[in-house]
């Protein structure tokens, strides 16, 4: 007989689920997903194992929550990025604004970040949800650029190109850090690459 998922109506409900929900990103962030249990997530949330049981299937169904909240916090500093800048900035400005708000976004989840993207390889699911979020972005900062006055030809393969570009200065200057490279000459290339990439 398959199991009955609780959905919480009342509010003390819905609170001891994003409890446990919020007490499982801090755990995964700090033991990563295959180094924390389900009774380290109860204990942390302040619930008995039972309850967590009562509203997820199991810990893989958890993380698919806390999947969500790392996919929202990705997106929306660069979303708000793209919202606030003026049709005046220069290209030079705007991709140095986004690598330093990528280098934040990557500094703040470190660990989670690695987790998830590791676990991407070996789960079609949690892949489907990067490959969604890369599309989201793609197509809103290309609509946005367009707004903006960049016109090049086939925008969207440039922002998907730029995109990883940048994904992977900011890897380079958060995670590895090789004591054989300049980080911030190479900041400076990037830029410069990225706004041949475009023109104006």
């Amino acid at each position: 007989m398959e199991k009955s998922i609780r959905q919480p109506k009342q509010q003390r409900s819905i609170d001891k689920k994003e409890r446990i929900i919020k007490a499982a990103y801090e755990l995964f962030s700090e033991n990563g997903y295959h180094g924390t249990v389900t009774s380290d997530i109860a204990k942390r949330a302040g619930v008995s194992t039972g309850i967590v049981y009562g509203y997820f299937a199991d810990k893989r169904d958890i993380l698919f929550y806390v999947l969500k909240i790392y996919i929202r916090e990705t997106a929306t500093p660069v979303m708000e990025y793209f919202t606030s800048v003026s049709k005046d900035v220069s290209l030079e400005e705007l991709f140095d604004n986004i690598i330093t708000v990528t280098q934040s976004i990557h500094q703040k989840s470190a660990n989670l970040h690695n987790i998830l993207h590791s676990l991407a390889f070996v789960n079609e699911d949690i892949n489907e949800e990067f490959l969604h979020l890369e599309k989201h972005i793609t197509v809103s900062a290309a609509q946005r650029l367009n707004e903006i006055g960049v016109t090049t030809e086939r925008l969207e393969e440039k922002v998907h190109i730029a995109m990883n570009i940048i994904q992977d200065y900011a890897h380079e200057a958060i995670y590895d850090r090789h004591d054989y490279i300049d980080y911030d000459a190479m900041r400076k290339d990037v830029i410069k690459l990225l706004v041949s990439l475009f023109g104006k």
